[in-house]
């Protein structure tokens, strides 16, 4: 598991995510979208699957695709198994440590990986290498799709994000409570990568041009932003035929 994340904070994460993910239903739409038909059966892999929300999602468009639902957490793989319901025999789970590549080589190409808040854990080199591998493991005509925070440039911009993701969190706690219980939670549990005053541990996102980059230099094409909040963003990139 990633230094840092425990299965303590696992469970914070899944009482959590409901307020503190912006627009969480939004965002996996998002993903689910961009990811084409397969024409038949199929691999992708939810790199850090978490609870399984995006891992169900995908079970349910695509009937023929069989996802690799890994993650650090083996309390998140249960939720992930239990979650997909009648799907789990679609699903195949492994206990991962993000940073290393012995996962990264799967036996069958891939049609398409995502990963949703869990690359940010790498530091810059790390996230080049991981560009390059999820690129190796794709087949041609593969997706990555990816949902992560990046660091603003400026201090002004991270303001601005601590101040969107606060208010994205109060207005969902308002919304689905009528209490501000769940957005006191938030930051109860200083959740706010961008309020933090010293460094995290466990966090160290990048800039978005930076990430941009990466994804270019290792081989995608077609490189692109499609939805972006509160520090929080969605890219992609193809691999070409």
């Amino acid at each position: 598991m990633t230094d840092g994340w425990t299965e303590n904070t696992s469970a914070t994460f899944r009482d959590l995510a409901h307020y503190a993910v912006p627009e969480r239903e939004a965002q996996i739409d998002t993903i689910v979208a961009l990811i084409p038909g397969s024409g038949g059966p199929a691999v992708a892999m939810d790199i850090c699957c978490g609870e399984g929300r995006l891992t169900t999602a995908l079970l349910a468009r695509f009937p023929s695709l069989r996802v690799l639902a890994y993650d650090g957490s083996p309390s998140m793989l249960a939720a992930t198994r239990a979650n997909a319901g009648r799907d789990a025999d679609r699903v195949e789970t492994r206990v991962i440590d993000i940073a290393e590549a012995d996962w990264r080589r799967p036996k069958t190409p891939l049609h398409a990986v995502v990963s949703s808040l869990a690359v940010h854990h790498l530091d810059g080199p790390g996230k080049q290498t991981l560009f390059a591998d999820i690129f190796a493991a794709l087949r041609p005509s593969g997706v990555f799709v990816l949902a992560d925070l990046v660091e603003p440039a400026t201090r002004r911009a991270q303001t601005v994000a601590a101040d969107a993701w606060d208010a994205e969190t109060r207005r969902r706690a308002l919304d689905t409570d009528g209490t501000l219980d769940g957005f006191e939670r938030f930051v109860a549990e200083s959740w706010n990568h961008y309020r933090l005053t010293e460094p995290d541990p466990i966090g160290q996102p990048s800039r978005l041009v930076d990430m941009l980059d990466w994804l270019r230099a290792a081989g995608f094409a077609d490189v692109d932003v499609h939805w972006m909040k509160a520090g929080h963003v969605i890219l992609s990139g193809n691999k070409p035929e």
